[in-house]
């Protein structure tokens, strides 16, 4: 075998592996440095874990410590010491050298290429590639390629959580999650966007974040070819495709999509509100509910219309106002074709149909579609008019009633007639009147067919049929079917008090 030329030092050193500047790696029982170097001074660590000798000594080789790599020359090395091996895959130099050693990756995957300093890791790793799952819950038939995950797995089973807070005494089926929950005490976020300085208390949760700023979606789905930044996004979509709803709520039996949902829906059954507003202590079950609510109280708006520069505090409302520009009407009557823009305009078009009137007064057992028309309806009985105008403080029950009301001051018509320009301060006169254009009478009756333009018509018609008279007299028990006759019938009461 070739001998390998070394520059020689004074002084003793101990058992090294010297690399040379032909790359070449020679196991050195025993070399000399310089007198005027002390003997405990400690080599110089680089960043990739290489030993550099000091420029003083002279000597301006590198040496690295290896164990897998072929050594040519050891055998012409005296009194040659193969190097002790810990469980950790450290080469154990002799305490005389005072040399810090760096550990080493001893074992690699020969799919990938990764390292790993154990042997075990390394075995596991290679069931990645495998997709070998030896373990398997003995409760619901679930398998695993590690057994550790399986026993976290049974603690779905058993409930238990050994890792405790020792702040707040929650505890955790996972040291990982107690991990992670710690830092909601210390604030801790070590996790750094190197484009924004946003930082995060979880690494996943700063991947994430970092494809904001590169677009990447790298998950999409087979079906529809949507893609996705997040993995469990694309999870929860293809649910929608799959129907799936694995989260089933044990009260009820309602089931979810998303975990998240079910434990929304849970808290309905317990009554529990985690979060509370810091200015009035209103208390809501969703954080969400919680954000939007407390946009009463500081007036943010923070949702803007790139047509009209018009503001809103909720991302719906703006879906739906931007639709007032588009004139999308994305929801569509599966029996007569009709469309809507909102999608609860759909549900309750969707009644007129099937007749169903859910919503019913306690007091006089009226039923209605709409839970909103009920509450009108119950002001009737309470005589409550929330609404007031601020110009001549005249009341309403209603909301629209007071809107209507105001353009009368206002002398506003925002609603015209595209076919001859006439206009209208409310919009559902301006649909009346472009039936006279259209000829078109939607509304029919189920029991002589006839016809007519407005629904108020129809009702007044069909009590033709059926003898209901809900306007009563006060003062003399008279009834009607219509209000206008009641309003006139009135009138003979007070012109008999004025001439008595």
């Amino acid at each position: 075998m070739m001998s390998r030329n070394i520059d020689t030092v004074d002084t003793h050193c101990s058992h090294l592996i010297l690399k040379n500047s032909m790359n070449q790696y020679i196991d050195v029982k025993s070399v000399k440095i310089k007198d005027e170097i002390k003997a405990n001074e400690e080599p110089v660590l680089s960043q990739k874990g290489e030993v550099l000798v000091k420029e003083e000594i002279g000597f301006h080789e590198e040496f690295l410590l290896r164990q897998n790599d072929e050594i040519p020359v050891k055998e012409e090395i005296e009194d040659y010491e193969e190097p002790v091996l810990k469980q950790d895959a450290e080469i154990q130099v002799k305490e005389e050298t005072g040399v810090h050693v760096n550990k080493i990756h001893q074992y690699q995957c020969n799919q990938c290429n990764k390292t790993f300093s154990q042997k075990g890791k390394l075995i596991r790793h290679l069931k990645t590639h495998t997709r070998e799952k030896p373990y398997q819950c003995n409760q619901c038939d679930k398998v695993f390629s590690l057994n550790g995950d399986l026993i976290r797995h049974q603690r779905t089973h058993t409930g238990e959580k050994p890792h405790q807070c020792q702040q707040c005494d929650k505890s955790f089926s996972r040291n990982y999650s107690l991990t992670l929950h710690q830092r909601t005490h210390t604030g801790d976020k070590p996790y750094q966007c190197n484009q924004c300085d946003k930082t995060f208390a979880q690494y996943n949760n700063l991947s994430k974040h970092q494809r904001t700023h590169t677009g990447d979606k790298p998950y999409q789905c087979k079906q529809c070819d949507k893609s996705f930044s997040r993995n469990y996004s694309l999870i929860l979509h293809q649910r929608t495709h799959t129907g799936d709803k694995p989260y089933q709520c044990n009260q009820c039996d309602k089931t979810f999509p998303q975990n998240s949902y079910l434990l929304k829906h849970q808290r309905k059954h317990t009554g529990e509100k985690l979060y509370r507003c810091k200015h009035c202590d209103m208390t809501f079950v969703q954080n969400s509910d919680l954000i939007r609510h407390e946009r009463t109280h500081t007036g943010e708006k923070p949702y803007k219309c790139k047509q009209c520069d018009m503001t809103l505090s909720r991302k719906g409302d703006l879906i739906r106002h931007e639709r007032t520009h588009t004139g999308e009407k994305p929801y569509q009557c599966n029996q007569c074709d009709k469309v809507f823009s909102l999608k609860g305009n759909l549900i309750i078009h969707h009644r007129t149909h099937t007749g169903e009137k859910r919503y019913q007064c306690k007091q006089c057992d009226k039923t209605f579609a709409v839970n909103c028309s009920l509450t009108n309806h119950q002001r009737t009985h309470t005589g409550e008019k929330p609404y007031q105008c601020n110009q001549c403080d005249k009341v309403f029950t209603q909301k629209c009633s007071l809107i209507i009301h105001q353009r009368t001051h206002t002398s506003e018509k925002p609603y015209q007639c595209k076919q001859c320009d006439k206009t209208f301060a409310v919009n559902c006169n301006l649909t009346n009147h472009q039936r006279t254009h259209t000829g078109e009478k939607p509304y029919q009756c189920n029991q002589c067919d006839k016809v007519f333009t407005q629904n108020s018509n129809l009702l007044k018609h069909q009590r033709t049929h059926s003898g209901e008279k809900p306007y009563q007299c006060n003062q003399c028990d008279n009834s009607f079917s219509r209000n206008s006759s009641f309003i006139l019938h009135q009138m003979t009461h007070t012109r008999e008090k004025k001439y008595q």
